[in-house]
């Protein structure tokens, strides 16, 4: 009996804790049953973040449409695998602009409580967004890597349909993936463990199974992009190399190509994994351990950087890519040519409108000012 109420004051008083104290640490696992326990963003914190957020997405919105246009309105580009891959990336990049945005500063700014569905739909957004834009950084890489090693063979290997049917799978899986938790695979205990202490409602193995598809993927583009770069390296030297001879002026503008565009994508490689790594890093320790506070603090700062690098790609792009940044030119002197002509069709039609008005005005005042001078013509005859 004694036994009993005890039990029951242990109850009440865990109880009177969880409703007076919600933002309790997570190092307790059994004090965490409600939404506080991830918002743990300081007022300060709250305003850097929002800050952050507020810059970067319009930002990385406005920039990555503006590459989806310039390739949509070159037929060449639409054409070309590499450019396909890159536009998978910048849809990729859109997305992310507007879900992470959105979802991100309405929970840590807001403290907006959503249901488990509505939560896990947001959530969800987010991972597509962040998953597709992996996978493609994966596709260019590959696409590179064929286009040097496979030079010969590469418009075989690597068609147009091809290209569009990887980019269809690319998507048709990360869609299935990213929406694993809001189908069913989530926590069944609220927020305890097994529950992931960096996303409500997010099962430990599937934090861990999302989180080592991203290492894998990340490897595979660190393998091909040093491929491509030892394969760049020996181009620069067989270039170089007295005793190889000179190549041909078509080879070396090809050679030159390729070197560019290795260069580039390994930069974006580089840039990726500063932004990727230390998120990833947070994920993978949060299946193994609970995160305190700091931590939990510390893992929505590196958030942002996976938006940060949705806002650098285009950059990157447009700076580095001598065809896209020459479409991009083309594209904007299109637009102006076609303003230039709306304005001179507009005046034109000002002026024959004025011109009609005029003369209508005129003999409109020629009638006035001679009012009956007909009908006191036939009267007087």
């Amino acid at each position: 009996m004694e036994t009993r109420t005890a039990q029951k004051q242990e109850a009440t008083t865990a109880l009177y804790l969880n409703e007076s104290a919600p933002n309790i640490t997570t190092t307790d696992a059994n004090l965490c049953n409600s939404l506080q326990c991830y918002m743990v963003l300081t007022p300060p914190e709250k305003k850097a973040i929002g800050t952050i957020c507020l810059l970067a997405g319009p930002m990385t919105f406005l920039e990555n449409v503006l590459v989806l246009l310039i390739i949509a309105s070159s037929a060449t580009l639409r054409r070309r695998p590499s450019y396909l891959f890159i536009s998978s990336l910048a849809l990729a990049d859109t997305f992310a602009s507007c879900f992470f945005t959105i979802s991100f500063l309405d929970f840590h700014l807001y403290s907006q409580n959503d249901g488990p569905n509505i939560y896990l739909f947001k959530l969800g957004g987010v991972t597509m967004a962040f998953t597709g834009s992996v996978g493609s950084l994966l596709l260019t890489a590959l696409d590179r890597y064929l286009c040097i090693y496979q030079a010969s063979n590469y418009k075989v290997l690597l068609t147009h349909a091809k290209a569009k049917l990887a980019i269809v799978l690319l998507w048709c899986v990360t869609i299935i993936i990213s929406f694993l938790p809001l189908m069913g695979w989530r926590c069944t205990t609220k927020f305890d463990p097994p529950c992931s202490h960096l996303f409500p409602y997010v099962d430990r193995h599937y934090l861990a199974l999302w989180t080592g598809l991203q290492f894998v993927v990340l490897f595979l583009i660190i393998v091909a992009y040093v491929l491509i770069l030892w394969k760049a390296n020996r181009h620069e030297t067989a270039m170089g190399g007295p005793k190889l001879g000179r190549p041909t002026v078509k080879g070396q503008a090809r050679m030159r190509i390729d070197i560019q565009l290795a260069r580039t994508f390994s930069l974006i490689l580089l840039i990726l994994a500063v932004c990727w790594l230390p998120v990833l890093s947070f994920m993978m320790v949060d299946v193994t351990v609970t995160l305190t506070n700091k931590q939990q603090r510390m893992f929505a700062f590196c958030s942002t950087l996976c938006l940060v690098n949705s806002c650098v790609n285009p950059l990157l792009y447009a700076l580095r890519c001598k065809e896209l940044r020459g479409e991009a030119f083309a594209l904007l002197a299109c637009c102006k040519a076609c303003r230039e002509r709306t304005l001179a069709n507009i005046l034109g039609q000002r002026n024959e409108n004025g011109s009609g008005i005029s003369k209508k005005s005129k003999d409109q005042a020629v009638s006035e000012s001679n009012p009956d001078t007909i009908s006191e013509s036939v009267d007087k005859q």
